[in-house]
């Protein structure tokens, strides 16, 4: 029996695998990449204050994220509930997992704001340089007070990748963008923003700080305050398309039933999402202790120079994320559909075109590794402090093309289970391999080989994406997410389906 042609259900007519792929993908890796963008523009705005604020910029931000990245992990779901009702032909049931994605959104914003309270305490234990300190302080406690914008964004953002329309996110993450640039660099320079070597940008930021009566500017809080203005921003855009009569009259976004908060929708969130949240704040506690600590605690210029690495490990990670996105989309559709077999079609794809991207970029890391981390340098930095920032970030940016290829293959067969409903296994073998590899072998190879200094760490990085890689794809292999139903097939009730335990077997209702 030949296979069916495949459709997706936002596009008229039959398309080929490559291009549905991309027609979710292309919108979705591209949000990506503007997410990463802000921080890298923020990044580069803070430089032009001097180069320890690059390193307090990053630690301070790690430990605000730190925390909400329960919360981002659990949200990731709704994109899989979405997905499998609209393969199964309801697309009005997805409406109240994105309202129950912002009441929960607004449950851990309260929840986190002690957070803010206690970072000083966070960056002191973890020996952070005093003077980075108090900079990563300033800037954190602003991310922590507008947290719950970002967390309702990512929430919101789900329910349109799980409905195909990911360029509705993807439209307001380039203008949030484009906002950020422009307001970060009034905030953070003031009427003083022509004189740090910014072109246009510099004039035209000072003229309108100028205009709004500021004597000087924020410093690094202003970057954080610019962040948060600009995601209420992102926020904004999905929210009123989301509300807009004819998208509420094909997707019931303004129902009652889909507004009300609804016990059921949020324990079958928090039921497949916990095992997520739990290995995003695990690999975020990780990581964290890798930058803040193995990496940082070597002084001020292994920090600055880790934080330039780490932003264009980001700048090739995040189009993988939204491509693993992309993929809990796709899988999940046609899941719905109780197709299987093309959604392991589509999770193939989705990796072959991952690991063209990824390999690329390690490449580009190899070849063009000093004047990259020259790029975050100040010109007046004094000249041995700025070679030894080159030279660490060069030796790390080394490190990080190694695991490129591995990196696509976790992300891309994370986003396809999770599509599938299957997120113990791959919630339980990050947190495993996260503490056994980066923290255990950073800290063997600090103490065993001292003479690597921090380079030790990000070898022990590169080696923990290798082992979550090849344990991702053994359990996709395995097949057992074959087996996992989170609602009932195409052509059902659209009435509260049964879910699906973390662990595979299912339950006939909450």
């Amino acid at each position: 029996t030949p296979t069916p042609t495949s459709t997706t259900p936002s596009l008229a007519r039959p398309v080929s695998p490559l291009r549905e792929v991309f027609a979710i993908a292309g919108p979705t890796v591209a949000t990506m990449v503007s997410y990463t963008a802000m921080t890298f523009t923020d990044k580069w705005l803070v430089s032009r204050l001097g180069p320890e604020f690059v390193g307090a910029q990053g630690n301070g931000g790690l430990v605000a994220w730190v925390p909400q990245a329960f919360a981002y992990g659990m949200l990731q779901v709704v994109n899989t509930y979405v997905a499998q009702h609209l393969g199964a032909g309801r697309p009005r049931a997805g409406a109240a997992y994105a309202w129950n994605a912002i009441y929960l959104a607004a449950l851990f914003a309260i929840l986190l704001q002690p957070v803010a309270l206690l970072m000083p305490w966070v960056l002191r234990t973890a020996s952070v340089d005093p003077t980075q300190a108090a900079l990563a302080n300033e800037y954190g406690r602003v991310l922590i007070w507008g947290c719950f914008l970002n967390m309702a964004t990512r929430g919101l953002s789900q329910f349109f990748y799980g409905i195909h329309k990911a360029g509705v996110v993807m439209v307001a993450g380039i203008a949030a963008n484009i906002f950020n640039l422009f307001i970060s660099a009034v905030l953070v320079f003031g009427p003083s923003g022509d004189e740090y070597g910014l072109g246009f940008l510099g004039e035209s930021s000072a003229w309108a700080a100028r205009v709004l009566g500021m004597e000087a500017g924020l410093g690094i809080a202003g970057s954080a305050w610019g962040t948060v203005l600009a995601t209420g921003l992102e926020l904004a855009i999905p929210l009123a398309y989301f509300l807009s009569p004819s998208f509420a009259a094909r997707f019931g976004t303004r129902d009652r039933g889909a507004i009300r908060p609804s016990l059921d929708r949020l324990r079958e969130i928090a039921t497949l999402g916990w095992p997520g949240g739990a290995m995003f704040v695990n690999e975020m506690v990780c990581w964290g202790f890798f930058m803040v600590y193995l990496v940082s605690h070597f002084g001020p210029a292994h920090a600055s120079a880790g934080w330039a690495a780490h932003q264009y490990m980001s700048l090739s990670f995040m189009p993988a994320v939204g491509m693993s996105v992309a993929t809990t989309a796709l899988v999940g559709s046609y899941i719905g559909k109780g197709r299987h077999d093309i959604a392991a079609a589509r999770f193939w794809l989705a990796l072959r075109i991952t690991a063209v991207y990824m390999g690329l970029c390690g490449v580009v890391f190899v070849v063009f590794r000093e004047p990259l981390i020259g790029f975050f340098v100040r010109e007046d930095t004094d000249p041995a402090l700025a070679a030894e920032m080159v030279r660490l970030g060069s030796l790390m940016l080394i490190a990080t093309a190694a695991f490129q290829l591995f990196d696509a293959g976790a992300m891309v067969t994370s986003g396809a289970l999770r599509g599938a409903g299957d997120t113990f296994f791959p919630g339980i073998a990050t947190i495993v391999a996260s503490w056994v590899v980066i923290v255990g072998g950073g800290l063997a190879l600090t103490h065993w080989a001292p003479s690597l200094e921090s380079l030790g760490a990000w070898i022990a990085a590169a080696s923990y994406i290798v082992v979550l890689c090849l344990l991702l794809l053994w359990r996709f292999l395995g097949g057992h997410w074959k087996t996992i139903r989170l609602v009932e097939p195409a052509g059902g009730a659209e009435s509260p389906t049964p879910i699906a335990q973390p662990g595979g077997g299912t339950t006939d209702g909450i």
